[in-house]
């Protein structure tokens, strides 16, 4: 069987569940060892570190605590012996009337979906090199705001998507590539039955995404074969926002 990132070096944010699970799962699976952060989901981080037996640890870290994601990136690279790939994947999902959300709360979101991504990878690059990978995980609400309550969600999407685009010239010449992708409408546990129902017979395949298929174009990205991909933004819907 072939792994095409056997011996590659992989850093998650926010791996313990959802997409991100699904993206350490991918890694792991394809070759490479990967450190993953959480927060406030342990017992499933543990389980996640046993299902992979040794090709995957987890590291608590808040992504909106920037000395956290600091100390975990360091961490995480001393313990692999570098770093090859950077997954930006933690975020906060955001739907709610826009006078509905505070200051506090506004702050506590960009911390977490835009600012982590910058503090993550600033701190990443110090371990990356020839043929280093980072992978952004953005949203189709950064390119289109298909819901009422979505204003703020799309605005720290589409900052995403811009940082890519700039972040990918600024790394160019160390042979390292930046990409975001935007996964659409997916089955994980913070989509609800209600959600799911409502939102299926919008998709123009009948049903929301899977965890899985998200992971598959990152750890694509993250091959030799897409070398030639850089500061792009790719959507993976269903055709949902076709």
């Amino acid at each position: 069987m072939t792994h095409p990132l056997s011996g590659k070096r992989a850093f998650v944010t926010g791996g313990s569940r959802g997409i991100g699970a699904a993206i350490v799962r991918r890694l792991a699976a394809d070759g490479a060892t990967v450190a993953f952060t959480y927060v406030s989901a342990p017992d499933r981080a543990a389980a996640l570190e046993a299902e992979l037996e040794g090709r995957a640890f987890a590291l608590r870290a808040d992504s909106a605590d920037a000395d956290a994601l600091r100390a975990a990136v360091a961490q995480g690279a001393m313990r692999l012996g570098g770093l090859d790939i950077l997954v930006n994947n933690a975020g906060v999902l955001v739907h709610d009337d826009i006078a509905a959300i505070g200051l506090d709360r506004f702050d506590h979101i960009l911390a977490v979906n835009v600012r982590a991504v910058f503090v993550g990878t600033q701190a990443a690059l110090a371990h990356l090199g020839e043929g280093g990978r980072i992978v952004n995980i953005g949203s189709i609400a950064g390119e289109r705001a298909l819901f009422p309550g979505n204003s703020v969600y799309s605005m720290t999407k589409g900052a995403v998507a811009a940082f890519t685009r700039g972040l990918a010239r600024d790394v160019a010449q160390r042979g390292i590539t930046a990409n975001n992708v935007q996964p659409g409408p997916t089955d994980t546990e913070i989509t609800n039955a209600e959600t799911q129902a409502m939102i299926a017979p919008m998709m123009p395949i009948g049903r929301l995404g899977q965890g899985a298929e998200v992971a598959a174009l990152v750890a694509w990205l993250c091959t030799k074969e897409a070398a030639f991909v850089n500061g792009s933004s790719l959507t993976v819907d269903g055709g949902f926002a076709a």
